[in-house]
Formats: structure tokens, C-alpha cells, sequence
């Protein structure tokens, strides 16, 4: 997956937010704005192309003040749209460098 198209869908506003991303954000007190500028900033660390209905992928940025944020996007080629799935605060135990799983 290319994150150029994750991060056009946010500029044209082609977002859908879950009602779990939405819960998540909140519980990791994230604000939208965070969660996009982490994007506009960030890379993919994990692709998942067989996800259904629509490929998927792990995305890792900083937020305004340089703190970690994972977001799971993914994204319709048809449609141009991005879904955001879940967005986190990762745990520093289960990462290296907040772009490598940590194995348990």
C-alpha cells in the first residue's frame, strides 16, 4: 500500500472513522488532528494486502509534540476512500524503535 493515497484521502476529506478508532482515540485522549498529522509525517510499518474488504495497513507517525501513534488504515482503490480501523499509543514492551513487534 502507498501511503500518499492514505494521506490524499485525509486532504480531500474521503474518511470514514470506526466506531472503535473513535473509542480508541478517546481512551489514548488522541485528537483527529494528531492522529492526521501523524500520517502526513508518518510511514507504514506493517501492510496487510489481504485484509478484507480492502487492504490494510499499520501506520507509525508522531503526534504535534513528537509522541508515538500506530493508526490501522485501510483503503478502497475504487472509491479513494480511507477507513481508519484503530488508532493507539504503543506500548513500549511490544515495540522496537515503534516500528518493530517485539517478540514475546
Amino acid at each position: 500500500m502507498d501511503i500518499q493515497n492514505i494521506i490524499d484521502a485525509i486532504r480531500h476529506n474521503r474518511i470514514r472513522i470506526t466506531e472503535h478508532a473513535d473509542e480508541e482515540a478517546q481512551a489514548d485522549h488522541l485528537s483527529f488532528d494528531e492522529i492526521f498529522f501523524s500520517i502526513l509525517h508518518g510511514e507504514i510499518i506493517e501492510d496487510y494486502p489481504t485484509d478484507k474488504p480492502y487492504p490494510s495497513c499499520l501506520i507509525y507517525g508522531d503526534s504535534f509534540i513528537g509522541e508515538p501513534i500506530h493508526s490501522v488504515w485501510a483503503y478502497n482503490p475504487g472509491t479513494q476512500w480511507a477507513v481508519l480501523i484503530t488508532v493507539y499509543r504503543p506500548d513500549p514492551e511490544r515495540w522496537i524503535n515503534w516500528r518493530i513487534r517485539r517478540k514475546r
